[in-house]
């Protein structure tokens, strides 16, 4: 079967090329979608939803799981891609290719239990002897627009539980990663998807508008905040799903397992060079603790092997530009000139941040009150917790947390404080399970991913009364 139905366009006279964050080597080339192009696209998706909205429940699940299979059978090639085009380490990249088949697995279950309810209309005095079946149907077309620090998990996210749900897909990867999204839906052709239900568009903010400004009937966007208020301003009236990263910080009480917390800040700093939504960007840490665990801290951090992102030793590779690391470096260099102290790190070559520790960071410095989305832990020392919320609390964000203690009236204080869409006890911010839910408040976002719960965001309830 021909690619072309389920991919947008073999020949453009725009092409984009992308390449290796590390070594700048050529990777791929993808080609621009125009208007014309995403209109296209949006139609193709609206006809093959007309047909596949009727699909049993089985079927989806049997449609996913054909795909996460081909996705394992193509797993190397996969991650061997995402290495090259997100600069991630391999290591990094065989994970999220696991992750992405969990996901359309759990997504291929939760279709099964789409369930609705029954309500009887004669519940209170007057009523009538009728009643309501409360069901859940497919919204119709979802756009996908989807970030570049996890092009195949996160894609997925969106793409399974809408398909689960019984919708089509028009997805808009990244510009800076789109390789792995045109393999999916590669993949997708290969496991019997039918022509239109999942098409991928390239191009950067001009599609992404395009798209949002289209015929589709629910926008699911993850990426920044700036991004996401335009999409949603051109989406006018139709549902806005969107995760817009966060802040996150991660408490650590005096009672705490240390090992455990410490190990776990810098697993979840450095992971993707630091480039995770949920990444551990702030970290707080009680007085009777702090100078203890930055020093243990500051051993951990100095011994991270950071480089060629394909060599399996390596543990941290580069941010996905040399300008997004020229950005991290100049917030590190404010917030020195703010106070702060570098212990750790600060330098970079090209696109290759190296792992940075920067303590006593004044609470109002750009590196500790807005996301940086590099390999940088901040730290700030605290004695009482309530202020320290109070202090997280006035933040733009609300992602997630997490707090390390061993005291359960201290975490009864945390989750019922924080002002965050999930608290995570004794693990960090960065934590999370494909099945369950996931996404924050305020600036944060709006609506909730994990596949369960996704499907009903991505449905529509409707009521019959008889």
């Amino acid at each position: 079967m021909s690619a072309l139905p389920q991919r947008v366009n073999a020949v453009r006279k725009e092409q984009l090329e992308v390449r290796s964050p590390y070594d700048g080597r050529l990777v791929g080339t993808v080609a621009l979608a125009n208007g014309a192009d995403i209109a296209a696209a949006v139609g193709r998706a609206k006809r093959a939803q007309a047909e596949f909205q009727f699909s049993m429940p089985h079927e989806r699940r049997a449609l996913l799981e054909r795909l996460a299979a081909e996705i394992a059978a193509d797993a190397e090639p996969l991650a061997q891609l995402l290495c090259a085009e997100v600069g991630k380490t391999i290591t990094e990249a065989r994970n999220e290719v696991r992750r992405a088949q969990n996901t359309l697995k759990l997504a291929g279950d939760a279709a099964t239990f789409l369930d609705g309810e029954v309500l009887s209309c004669g519940i209170v005095a007057g009523g009538v002897d009728r009643q309501a079946v409360v069901t859940y149907v497919p919204v119709g077309v979802v756009g996908a627009i989807t970030p570049f620090n996890y092009p195949l998990n996160l894609l997925c996210h969106k793409m399974g539980p809408a398909i689960a749900a019984g919708n089509a897909v028009v997805a808009k990867p990244s510009p800076k990663a789109p390789l792995t999204a045109g393999r999916l839906a590669e993949l997708a052709i290969r496991a019997g998807f039918p022509p239109g239900l999942f098409q991928v568009i390239h191009g950067g903010a001009e599609q992404a508008i395009a798209l949002a400004r289209g015929s589709i009937d629910l926008l699911s966007f993850t990426g920044g905040h700036i991004g996401g208020l335009a999409l949603k301003n051109a989406a006018g009236l139709i549902r806005c799903l969107m995760e817009l990263g966060g802040n996150d910080p991660l408490f650590v009480m005096p009672d705490a397992d240390i090992d455990a917390a410490l190990r776990t800040a810098v697993a979840q700093r450095f992971e993707i060079a630091g480039q995770s939504c949920a990444a551990v960007k702030k970290l707080y840490l009680h007085a009777d603790i702090h100078d203890r665990f930055v020093d243990a801290l500051a051993e951990a951090v100095a011994a991270l092997r950071y480089g060629d992102p394909g060599d399996p030793a390596t543990q941290m590779g580069p941010v996905i530009d040399a300008h997004a690391a020229a950005a991290v470096e100049h917030r590190v260099a404010e917030a020195v000139a703010e106070g702060a102290e570098v212990v750790v790190g600060g330098t970079r070559r090209d696109a290759l941040m190296a792992p940075t520790l920067v303590r006593n960071v004044p609470h109002n410095s750009a590196l500790f009150a807005e996301e940086t989305f590099g390999p940088v832990v901040s730290v700030r020392r605290f004695s009482d917790p309530m202020q320290a919320i109070t202090e997280f609390n006035a933040g733009a964000y609300g992602l997630q947390a997490g707090v390390f203690t061993a005291d359960h009236a201290t975490v009864k204080l945390f989750s019922r404080a924080l002002q965050v869409g999930g608290v995570m006890i004794n693990e960090g911010p960065d934590f999370r399970a494909e099945h369950v839910p996931f996404g924050g408040i305020k600036a944060s976002g709006l609506g909730r991913e994990g596949v369960r719960i996704a499907l009903r965001e991505m449905s529509e309830t409707k009521v019959v009364i008889d």
